[in-house]
């Protein structure tokens, strides 16, 4: 991937169940849901600032960070990959990112500098963290 710098806004810290969402309009901050299945968020997730996918939403990103952030932080990030996704309103994209300062992280440029099992644990939470939900 690119080396190109953009902000995140973090919605969700990793580790969490809660499904907070950033109105975009006016910054507030609203828990939306409680996940029904016991997986957590594996990663900080929230989404680009200034972009639009195809859901109407701002693209989705999932941060790679030693420690979970907070709603409504703010992190320049980088990205290394992404996932091509569906949900019940379409295409569904999730940019895969690392905190641009990180020197941790500076060995990951793309995909295949994550380690399989991280990968797979990213994977394994979008098939399932919906599958109990009504109507998702």
């Amino acid at each position: 991937m690119n080396s190109k710098i953009f902000d995140v806004v973090i919605e969700i810290p990793a580790g969490s169940r809660n499904k907070y969402e950033i109105h975009h309009e006016t910054g507030e901050i609203r828990l939306d849901r409680m996940l029904f299945t016991s997986t957590r968020f594996p990663h900080d997730y929230g989404f680009v600032k200034n972009t639009l996918s195809l859901d109407g939403d701002p693209l989705d990103a999932l941060v790679m960070l030693d420690e979970p952030t907070f709603p409504g932080c703010v992190v320049s990030c980088r990205a290394v990959g992404m996932f091509h996704m569906v949900d019940e309103k379409g295409g569904d994209d999730k940019l895969l990112c690392v905190a641009a300062g990180d020197i941790r992280k500076n060995r990951i440029q793309d995909l295949e500098d994550v380690a399989e099992y991280e990968l797979s644990e990213i994977q394994h939470f979008f098939e399932v963290y919906k599958t109990l939900e009504p109507g998702k």
